[in-house]
């Protein structure tokens, strides 16, 4: 398996640079999150690794599969025929594989429900089930916690991150910061269009800290736990 690098001086959109002086590579192995203000580009920093921005290399989409910001289905499909959209790029209909990403992504019982009449928690499951049916060594998602109850966003950074741990590459861009520190291996800080930092998680948060001009420190306020602590 292999990992996915990008290097460009510029990305722009519609004659407008959105992002300057890019450089990274997800090795396999590593879950990197991408993190960073609203505007500060990580949605298009993940479309320029997917390939799907002009000047940026073009990518093999039986290895690099890209789940988009707010990717939702509103067909009448069922939650199998979803997942199985994911065979697309190897142009068959095995339903191994398919089946396997349901029972990955917890959605095996819902199968035959049509995803537009589920939750969006689970219509976005839906979506994450067909990334992970295409098989590749490269995930590329966009928020795939939005939508999810807190239980559901833990587990879906704890697949994420055995994922990662199986020999691929996973690059997920998120705002739950909490969820950041504690599942990647590495955390990528977004600024203004630069990357601001590259750091393993342990070390980010005073990176985070300054990119949203917020302060660090001990918060002495009852909170939620992860399911593990």
């Amino acid at each position: 398996m292999t990992g996915i690098a990008l290097s460009q001086p510029a990305i722009a959109l519609h004659g407008r640079t959105i992002l300057h002086e890019i450089r990274i590579t997800a090795r396999p192995g590593e879950l990197i999150a991408v993190c960073g203000p609203n505007g500060a580009g990580k949605s298009t920093l993940l479309r320029a690794l997917a390939g799907l921005l002009p000047g940026t290399p073009q990518r093999d989409p039986r290895r690099v599969a890209y789940l988009p910001q707010g990717a939702r289905c509103d067909w009448a499909l069922t939650v199998e025929q979803v997942a199985l959209l994911g065979r697309i790029p190897h142009r068959d209909r095995a339903m191994a594989p398919v089946i396997r990403a349901l029972q990955i992504c917890g959605m095996e019982t819902l199968r035959a429900a049509r995803v537009d009449r589920i939750s969006g928690g689970e219509a976005r499951r839906a979506m994450l089930a067909r990334v992970f049916a295409t098989e590749p060594d490269v995930f590329l998602l966009d928020e795939p916690t939005a939508d999810l109850d807190p239980a559901a966003a833990h587990a879906t950074l704890r697949l994420l991150r055995e994922t990662a741990q199986t020999g691929r590459a996973v690059i997920a861009v998120l705002h739950a910061v909490d969820l950041a520190l504690r599942y990647a291996h590495r955390v990528v800080v977004l600024q203004s269009g630069r990357i601001a930092a590259d750091l393993p998680a342990a070390e980010s948060l005073p990176a985070l800290g300054a990119a949203f001009g917020l302060p660090v420190g001990v918060d002495p306020q009852a909170r939620l736990l992860a399911p593990d602590a």
